[in-house]
């Protein structure tokens, strides 16, 4: 698993990241670090099996198809990573416990097992830089543009995680500023009446995220994260409903988050 080839991934797999209407017109640039459950056939699904490959573990079920619909509800760019995160995941910082995970939930990943240096560093090389390079390179250009830009991140979350059941539809998280996601928090509950996850069933902090701290936190643009539950966005009705949802919740949320703004 850990011999080193000139490239991880073979000219005729697929590209790391996926950029989807490049010239939409919002301001949410919506991006998605988990959409994609893709192996290189280099790593041989590093040991874990293909029934294991297609649980949360390996991805964020339900969400590629969601953000593609959204995307084009909203005339919003959409950027997406392809690759499994058990292969390097995306959200989180290079080199952390959890940006190649020996054991995802109650997952051995033997691949990612007494990995060398040089191998960390050529996943991050090919998979994780070209999907950060990707979102700065569009958040530079709507600078240059003087563009106003948001960065909306989305997840996906497993029903039931280690044997305990999660109540919640979907989760907004934050971490220094909550403005965007209390917005958006307060809509969903108000207009679809679900049970939303102030920060649940995850939190955003330094030590476990990497995109919304980077992309949105340091360059000081609005941001938030949004989590749906899996068992909701399974199929295609499901994605369907919940982007049209979206379509509704997220503009009004920014709306009056610049309003706001401009009445101080």
């Amino acid at each position: 698993m850990d011999d080193i080839l000139h490239n991880l991934l073979a000219a005729d797999e697929p590209a790391p990241v996926t950029l989807v209407n490049p010239g939409g017109k919002s301001p949410l640039l919506i991006v998605a670090d988990h959409a994609g459950n893709v192996m290189p056939r280099a790593l041989k699904s590093l040991g874990v099996s293909e029934s294991e490959c297609q649980r949360h573990i390996a991805w964020d079920i339900g969400i590629a198809g969601v953000v593609r619909l959204l995307a084009e509800a909203l005339d919003a760019t959409l950027i997406q990573q392809n690759y499994s995160r058990l292969v390097i995941d995306c959200n989180r910082v290079p080199g952390s416990e959890t940006s190649m995970a020996e054991i995802s939930e109650l997952t051995h990943v033997p691949g990612n097992v007494g990995l060398s240096d040089s191998a960390a560093a050529q996943r991050v090389r090919e998979i994780f830089q070209p999907y950060h390079r990707a979102i700065e390179t569009e958040l530079d250009r709507r600078a240059a543009e003087g563009r106003p830009a948001a960065v909306v991140a989305m997840h996906s979350f497993t029903p039931i995680y280690k044997g305990v059941t999660r109540p919640w539809h979907a989760g907004v998280l934050y971490n220094r500023d909550p403005r965007f996601a209390h917005l958006l928090m307060a809509l969903l509950k108000q207009k679809a009446g679900l049970t939303v996850g102030d920060n649940e069933p995850y939190g955003v902090t330094d030590e476990t995220d990497y995109t919304i701290p980077v992309h949105g936190e340091r360059r000081g643009l609005h941001h938030t994260a949004v989590e749906i539950r899996q068992d909701l966005i399974s199929d295609e009705k499901g994605q369907q409903d919940w982007a049209a949802l979206l379509a509704r919740v997220l503009p009004e949320a920014y709306a009056r988050l610049v309003d706001a703004e401009r009445s101080k």
